[in-house]
């Protein structure tokens, strides 16, 4: 007998294939047809892999052999060539005295010549000699020069491909036919597959220590909400600050600015720890989408809470899983962004924003009700039905404040980076047993992120790798000549910002279009870590304009208590208000910090 959950198991369980099916198509075009309309572009603006460039030069060296004394002249021969001779002053000169010839004997003569001869043919062999060497080194040059450019040219060819494989894997992303994670595999696949990059190359992305500090994130955020220590953090600042609607929203801020260094992922944040309060405290003050009573309060707290968790995730590094995406992209441009520098250069902007915006948003959007002191009472119930913190709650906590105090002070005081940091963190987790080995097995998020992030870093970082995003950086760098760079970066940040637009996924959209950018901007001449921590901010910020444009999104907009047309009019005022705080108080005080 079949019963409905066995016919579902036993239908189709693959990817959905009119999604399958759009995402393959643009990919196999532009894989096919790229390298047949994309030219190789001239070499000034095209030189390919650093590696071609060190396998010409060595090749080089080794093709000048033939002639060791023409090739490596000796030190005194290179001190002869660099510097003019000596002029020796002119010794006096004698008395003048009158030259008698001496009349030479016939053998003389003849010995003279044959030496003359001698000396002559010993002159036409080292001339002869010299030219061959030459030859050889002209044709070792041209041909090393032939084979740098086959190397270019496979380059050019390589970054196509890899080019269409990564916007596959993108359009993937965003259209949905497989999970995010099962797309970013076989994107990586097809890179070894195809024969685009090596599959030591392919894989290098899960090896990022940077990807790994937010996997251990992750499992700091498993032992916030296992052992109740979250949703306690929650209600302390709800019964502390919750007298007033505006207290409320302050107090959801104070919670999320608690959580976010260790809860990597803002819809964990959001909708596992912060949206079941908002909405228990909406249905307790008679506010529910289905009555039309969305006003009374729930709605304003939907948009608070999901605008403030916008804010948290661009103040931390941990605290939105694709950031340590963008800091490797900023990495590969030689960029060191840590954990302490991206809180350090957001903390200002951030704490403005955090106080700015809630309060906005309740003069736009004000709620009928503004006083709320049965708020207060209902955390103090709940806080008293949790009863006194557990051992464990405790051990969490001091694992917390340890590694915090490490990502702050650790790197400089005591050499330990923040991954190695997270590392530790973990283990006392586990030895202490707040987290088990099986906890850390079920962290199916965590592992989901090592896929779909570790294969994005990888192909945005071989683009770079090949030569093709310094040649788009160079191209749309020449196209806004004659701009300072204050007007071209602003330019680009924004475009960069409201193209979110067009994304579902923040990590699409920086996966997309961060290592570009940030090459353009330094190619105009911003200075590269402002450049890099302000595309790092706004792969963040932008993400407020949309019911769609991240995860926490989707959740709060699905709980109905604000239309989509409010949803989007508040969303792009935010998106306004956010990028003048940045801009304004965040450049004064990046000034003050010496980044530009």
């Amino acid at each position: 007998m079949t019963t409905p959950d066995s016919k579902k198991s036993s239908g189709w369980q693959g990817a959905d294939p009119i999604r399958l099916l759009a995402t393959l198509l643009v990919g196999g075009l532009l894989y096919f047809v790229l390298p047949s309309v994309a030219r190789v572009p001239d070499a000034k603006i095209f030189a390919g892999t650093a590696s071609a460039k060190a396998g010409a030069l060595k090749a080089g060296d080794k093709a000048a052999k033939p002639g060791d004394k023409a090739a490596k002249p000796d030190a005194k021969s290179a001190k002869a060539e660099t510097k003019p001779a000596e002029v020796k002053p002119e010794a006096p000169k004698a008395a003048v005295k009158p030259v008698v010839k001496k009349v030479l004997s016939a053998k003389e003569l003849e010995a003279q010549k044959a030496e003359a001869e001698a000396k002559a043919k010993v002159e036409a062999a080292a001339k002869a000699k010299a030219d061959a060497e030459a030859k050889v080194k002209a044709e070792a040059e041209a041909k090393t020069k032939a084979e740098a450019e086959k190397v270019r040219q496979a380059d050019w060819i390589r970054g196509l491909h890899l080019f269409a494989i990564f916007v596959a894997t993108i359009l993937g992303i965003i259209l949905r036919p497989l999970p995010m994670g099962a797309i970013a595999i076989i994107g990586v696949a097809l890179t070894a597959i195809t024969g685009t990059l090596p599959v030591a190359d392919s894989l290098s992305g899960f090896a990022e220590k940077t990807l790994w500090l937010i996997i251990v994130a992750f499992m700091f955020a498993r032992g916030f909400i296992k052992t109740g220590l979250g949703t306690r953090i929650a209600y302390f600042f709800m019964r502390l600050l919750g007298k007033r609607t505006l207290g409320l929203a302050y107090g959801l801020a104070a919670t999320e600015f608690v959580l976010g260094p260790v809860v990597p992922s803002n819809t964990a944040r959001t909708a596992g720890i912060m949206m079941p309060i908002v909405r228990s405290l909406a249905r307790a003050y008679g506010s529910n989408p289905e009555d039309g009573t969305s006003r009374k309060i729930g709605a304003y707290l939907t948009m608070a809470c999901f605008n403030i968790d916008i804010i948290i995730s661009a103040m931390f590094l941990t605290a939105m899983a694709a950031n340590p995406m963008t800091q490797k992209f900023a990495a590969d441009f030689g960029i060191t962004i840590t954990w302490n520098s991206w809180f350090i250069a957001a903390i200002v902007p951030g704490l403005v924003g955090l106080i700015v915006i809630p309060y906005m948003l309740y003069k736009l959007y004000k709620p009928e009700i503004t006083e709320t002191p049965e708020a207060v009472e209902m955390a103090t119930a709940k806080l008293k039905e949790m009863g006194a913190p557990s051992m464990t709650e405790w051990l969490m906590v001091a694992v917390f404040a340890f590694v915090l105090v490490l990502w702050v002070i650790g790197e400089k005081q005591f050499g330990i980076d923040g991954t190695t940091a997270a590392l530790l963190g973990l283990g006392l987790l586990l030895l202490t047993g707040v987290l088990t080995w099986k906890d850390v097995l079920e962290e199916h998020n965590a592992w989901d992120v090592l896929i779909w992030t570790g294969a994005l870093i990888m192909m945005a970082g071989f683009l770079n790798k090949l030569g093709m995003i310094p040649w788009f950086s160079k191209v749309v760098g020449a196209s806004m000549a004659g701009h300072g760079w204050h007007f071209g970066f602003l330019v680009l940040a924004l475009t960069y910002f409201y193209a979110h637009y067009f994304f579902a996924s923040m990590t699409a959209h920086a996966g997309a279009m961060y290592a570009a950018f940030l090459g353009v901007s330094i190619t105009l001449g911003a200075p590269p870590m402002l450049a890099a921590l302000v595309l790092c901010f706004f792969s963040n910020l932008h993400a407020s304009m949309t019911h769609y444009g991240t995860g926490p999104a989707a959740a709060m907009f699905g709980q109905g208590f604000v239309p989509i047309g409010t949803w989007w009019r508040l969303g792009f005022i935010v998106s306004v208000v956010n990028i003048l705080i940045w801009v304004v108080v965040g450049g004064a005080w990046w000034k003050v910090l010496g980044l530009w």
